[in-house]
């Protein structure tokens, strides 16, 4: 809860400090002294927008801080402490408006964005004023409102619903992409089809193309080639037809070679090496001529062979120009293609496991919505009725509150088990809106239009009270009671005693008899020093607040029957429960 603000430089505020306990905190204070300064602070600690308009004249800025004592485990010291602030004793939140418009926030001790404040504020504090019912001025709330009173009677089916709905979704977006682009897949399918008949019709080898280079390259130059190989085979081993007698052959070369250090290898041991090198450079001779020989017998010129190489080499070149620079380019291409295909030829299977999947989570998720749509029918009756007994003892006894679930029917949609299409959100079918009838025979209208700016405040403190279930741990009301007074206004404080039964509420009245119902009692006071008017917030109690309600109650703080009517206020709140029985209105010893 909040355990302090402190306040300097805002408005007729020049440094204030404001201590709040559990339960009931009232503030009040003479027209004018800075009570709804105080619920603006809070605005701007809260995460509302800095208006530097509001900064003390000559103060140059104005401060706000406020200490939370806030369990570690709660979401909004979770928040603080993502945002890098420290949360270990409690937490501090500060804004500083400057008077130039610029405005920090600092959360546990840390400079952080305006925005966290604002998350921190959802968290923490409910600010209900006349100008502020955003909780009844926005129209998807008041479904959230309705859910939350439902409790787990709607949360079940809510559950239900958002998750077939998640998956029926899910498969009708996956059908839809899949028919859109049906053509673009048949097209990409033949392409591939094709391409793959192609390349199996000229069945490529790894590394033919570079065999068959090789071999045309060979069968091309046949006559060169037989030409050179002839030469180096006469010069190795001589010439069979003697065309020229006075050519020696290496083959001769050699043997002359040996002959010559035959006789006389036994004469030094050196030299009989050299002879057997000799020796062995005749059998290489000898090899390398039958090589060459051989070579010589198998190069024929083959024109057919040639031109069967050039066709296929041409087909091979065809499928490099589309499908890669090599054999292997191609192969791997080709793999790729093959196993796309196959993904490509399954879509039709596909496209059918997901129109029977459609069309067997379409009526699942028709049923779950209108099971939510049903779980929300029965809550809206309740709370509808809860808050009408409530509003009979907040001076609105004539008005009817009821809560509209509708659906949007249109043609595309959910269909639903009764037959009608309707449009599916992810929190259900159902358009929810909290109405109100000022009087019988008046037509409901949204509460937001068909209620007064204190009448709001009224229905959201009834609907406070009845879904009251201590998620957010502060409530500030700002002149809940307008427009009432007398008994109905003790009516207004014993419904806001009873919801400080569950929360910290902050209300800031000038009615008496909401005064009195007072766990803690802080006047607003203005001083006046002839030149600067300045405001400052005290606790009272006793015959300070004694005479503080006797101020409100006859105008006159002094005034020995105020007093004495102020007493009687004070124990005839005392002595009644927190929450009347319903049905029954309060009956007070003053008006």
């Amino acid at each position: 809860m909040l355990r302090e603000i402190r306040i300097r430089g805002l408005g007729v505020i020049d440094d204030a400090t404001v201590p709040l306990g559990p339960g009931l905190n009232v503030l009040t204070g003479e027209t004018g002294a800075g009570k709804t300064m105080v619920v603006s602070a809070l605005g701007l600690l809260l995460g509302e927008r800095a208006d530097s308009g509001r900064v003390r004249a000559q103060a140059g800025s104005a401060s706000v801080e406020g200490f939370v004592d806030v369990a570690a485990d709660h979401p909004a010291a979770r928040r603080a402490a993502e945002a890098g602030g420290d949360v270990d004793e409690g937490l501090i939140l500060a804004r500083t408006v400057a008077e130039a418009g610029r405005s920090r926030a600092y959360v546990g001790g840390r400079s952080a964005p305006v925005s966290v404040l604002a998350d921190l504020g959802h968290l923490l504090v409910a600010v209900h004023g006349q100008s502020d019912q955003w909780r009844l001025q926005r129209p998807e709330q008041h479904r959230v409102v309705l859910d939350a009173f439902g409790g787990e009677a709607v949360a079940a089916p809510r559950e239900r619903y958002a998750d077939l709905l998640q998956q029926w979704q899910a498969a009708r977006r996956e059908l839809a992409d899949l028919v859109t682009e049906q053509r673009n897949r048949a097209q990409r399918l033949a392409m591939l089809t094709a391409a793959l008949e192609e390349i199996e019709k000229v069945d490529p080898q790894p590394g033919e193309d570079d065999r068959l280079r090789e071999e045309a390259e060979r069968l091309g130059h046949v006559d060169t080639l037989q030409e050179a190989a002839r030469s180096a085979l006469v010069a190795m081993s001589g010439d069979e037809d003697q065309v020229d007698p006075q050519q020696t052959s290496v083959v001769e070369l050699v043997a002359g070679a040996r002959a010559a250090l035959g006789p006389v290898t036994d004469l030094d041991p050196a030299l009989g090496q050299l002879s057997a090198r000799l020796t062995e450079l005749g059998i290489l001779v000898n090899e390398l001529s039958g090589d060459l020989a051989s070579y010589l017998a198998g190069l024929d010129s083959d024109p057919a062979r040639l031109a069967e190489i050039n066709d296929r080499r041409a087909r091979i070149t065809g499928l490099l120009r589309t499908y890669g620079d090599s054999i292997d380019e191609v192969l791997t291409w080709s793999r790729s293609a093959a196993a796309e295909s196959a993904d490509l030829a399954g879509t039709d299977d596909r496209i059918e496991q997901l129109q029977a999947r459609v069309e067997e989570l379409a009526p699942q998720v028709g049923q779950a919505a209108a099971d939510l749509t049903a779980a929300r029918t029965a809550a809206a009756q309740e709370l509808g009725r809860r808050v009408t007994e409530e509003l009979a003892h907040l001076a609105m006894g004539s008005a009817q509150v009821s809560v509209d679930v509708r659906q949007h029917e249109g043609e595309e949609g959910l269909t639903l088990p009764d037959g009608r299409v309707v449009t599916a959100h992810g929190h259900g079918v159902d358009d929810v809106e909290i109405l109100l009838a000022a009087g019988p025979g008046v037509t409901p209208r949204t509460v937001a239009k068909a209620a007064s700016g204190g009448e709001l405040s009224r229905v959201m403190l009834a609907l406070e009270v009845v879904t009251a279930s201590g998620d957010v741990p502060t409530f500030v009301f700002d002149e809940v009671d307008a427009g009432v007074g007398g008994a109905a206004a003790l009516d207004v404080g014993a419904r806001l005693h009873a919801l400080a039964q569950h929360a910290q509420v902050v209300v800031v009245t000038h009615l008496a008899q909401v005064a009195a119902y007072a766990d803690q009692h802080l006047v607003v006071r203005k001083q006046d020093d002839g030149q600067v008017t300045a405001s400052g917030v005290v606790v009272v109690d006793g015959s300070d607040r004694e005479a503080e309600l006797a101020r409100m109650l006859g105008g006159q703080s002094d005034s020995k029957t105020a007093r004495q009517h102020a007493r009687e206020l004070v124990a005839a709140t005392a002595q009644q429960p927190a929450t009347p029985r319903k049905g029954r209105r309060r009956r007070a010893s003053a008006s």
